[in-house]
């Protein structure tokens, strides 16, 4: 490889966050037992907050952000990994506290890195990147905890963004009615197009009442806030919520009543200390069953010189689809 790289670099003085192109070396990257150059990375809206001022994302500056990467192994120090492997790694604190994806190399821990599974391209796995894994995660946990075809409609929240969007397609691959809430009535014909039986408006109040109809038999919430209480009331007996983000907020006021009545749960996804054993069994799934037959419909693909462009796409909400940062142009 070359003496240095290219890297996007974020940094803070005084109060003030600026981000730029920088040449590195292999001795600059943290440490770990593997290098890998990286081959895609993606834009996640975590990812743009880290280039504005007062963040709360990046825990140490300066920082590469990139919370998603897959590539192939340059060298390693592991026995689990050798040079040639493709690979994939996501979570872990990747790009927040420990140099991440949007660099021509990253050096990680072995413990962090998932092996390419077959019928998987290493763009596919970011065109995932962690919102099409926690979506994967999401739905195995209410499959796990009982969830069948047949108990009926599954609702999708925050559907025209990057978690939801591929919760919508990976339910409908596997067979499931798909109702998508968005608020965004441009985006009803893509969730039709993409699989939703039916879009309905956004879910944001908490009607106050201390049950409603039984309307779903589960629901995948990366939302948050008072909506969860309302959605919480219309989940069918023995349903379940998997609740992923608080876009709408990080408190929710409920009753005991759509627990101790109909015996619904609710389930906390946490993509980013998932155990590998987990881990790697999501990424089959991406892989296979899980996989929609449109996932390269919903690609934006640019180069690294132009991730400033597309950082600002998703800071403008200027964007459809996932963002894929192509490193072989």
């Amino acid at each position: 490889m070359t003496e240095t790289f290219k890297a996007f670099v974020v940094d803070e003085q005084d109060g003030k966050v600026s981000s730029q192109f920088k040449d590195i070396t292999i001795d600059d990257l943290p440490e770990g037992e593997v290098l890998i150059k990286v081959k895609y990375s993606g834009i996640n809206y975590k990812d743009a907050l880290a280039t504005v001022d007062n963040n709360k994302i990046v825990r140490d500056y300066p920082m590469v952000p990139g919370i998603d990467l897959a590539g192939v192994v340059a060298s390693s120090d592991s026995h689990a990994f050798e040079e040639g492997d493709e690979v994939i790694v996501t979570g872990f604190d990747l790009g927040i506290s420990h140099y991440g994806g949007f660099s021509e190399y990253a050096r990680v821990k072995e413990d962090w890195i998932v092996r390419l599974p077959k019928n998987l391209t290493l763009e596919e796995a970011m065109i995932y990147g962690t919102a099409g894994y926690t979506a994967g995660l999401a739905i195995e946990t209410l499959e796990h905890n009982g969830l069948s075809i047949e108990d009926g409609k599954v609702l999708v929240r925050g559907a025209s963004g990057g978690v939801g969007t591929l919760a919508v397609m990976m339910l409908n691959s596997i067979g499931f009615k798909v109702i998508a809430s968005s608020g965004k009535t441009d985006a009803h014909d893509t969730l039709t197009s993409l699989g939703a039986k039916e879009v309905i408006d956004r879910i944001n109040e908490n009607d106050g009442k201390p049950l409603g109809s039984r309307t779903w038999a589960a629901a995948i919430d990366p939302v948050g806030g008072e909506g969860l209480a309302q959605i919480l009331k219309h989940i069918d007996y023995n349903g379940s919520v998997a609740t992923i983000g608080m876009t709408g907020g990080d408190k929710f006021t409920s009753s005991v009543f759509p627990f101790i009545l109909r015996g619904i749960n609710i389930f906390g996804i946490d993509s980013v200390y998932t155990k590998m054993k987990r881990r790697q069994l999501i990424w089959r799934r991406l892989a296979t069953d899980l996989k929609p037959k449109q996932l390269h419909d919903i690609k934006q693909v640019i180069t690294f010189d132009d991730i400033e462009q597309g950082i600002q796409n998703v800071l403008d909400h200027n964007n459809k689809g996932r963002i894929i940062i192509d490193f072989n142009n």
